[in-house]
């Protein structure tokens, strides 16, 4: 039992904080190995000052969906967190963590629509006047789409998972 509690434990924060790292950072789509746009920033790497020059994403709808998406997937899976380590404790004995696996699903249901809105609609979110075919999708929309399939996972495994003392 505690094996499987440190493993759900694990799961769950190296899937948080993969969804940290792909809702800050600043790499869904690299145009060159100078030129990265975000969620929130399209920025430039200026080679005289050494330093990365951003600018606010232009808005979109698309775009604002994605952000709200993703905020809504790490705002799910630090609720299912938080009441997970409460309902370790105050649960009955043979009780199920239901509702922690209802915010996770959440969690990684919103983090997989997110993916799947930028993915379909990157034209619009990047702006039609560039070329979609001189870019790439960055490492943090990888990490996006590598947290679902872990988000829905560790929701799957605290459906089944029944308290013991």
């Amino acid at each position: 039992m505690a094996f499987l509690l440190i493993f759900i434990t694990l799961l769950h924060l190296v899937g948080l904080a993969m969804l940290f790292v792909a809702t800050l950072e600043k790499s869904w789509w690299v145009w060159t190995d100078s030129e990265i746009t975000d969620l929130w920033h399209n920025c430039f790497y200026d080679n005289a000052t050494k330093t990365w020059l951003c600018a606010s994403a232009k808005e979109s709808d698309w775009l604002q969906s994605v952000q709200a998406l993703m905020i809504l997937a790490v705002v799910f899976s630090c609720i299912s967190f938080l009441v997970f380590l409460g309902q370790l404790f105050l649960l009955s004995k043979g009780s199920l963590f239901y509702f922690t696996a209802l915010c996770q699903a959440f969690a990684g249901f919103t983090a997989f629509s997110a993916c799947l809105i930028f993915t379909f609609h990157r034209k619009e979110i990047l702006g039609s006047s560039r070329d979609l075919s001189k870019g790439r999708f960055g490492y943090c929309f990888i990490l996006a789409w590598l947290s679902v399939p872990l988000l829905l996972l560790s929701g799957a495994l605290y459906a089944h998972l029944r308290k013991k003392q």
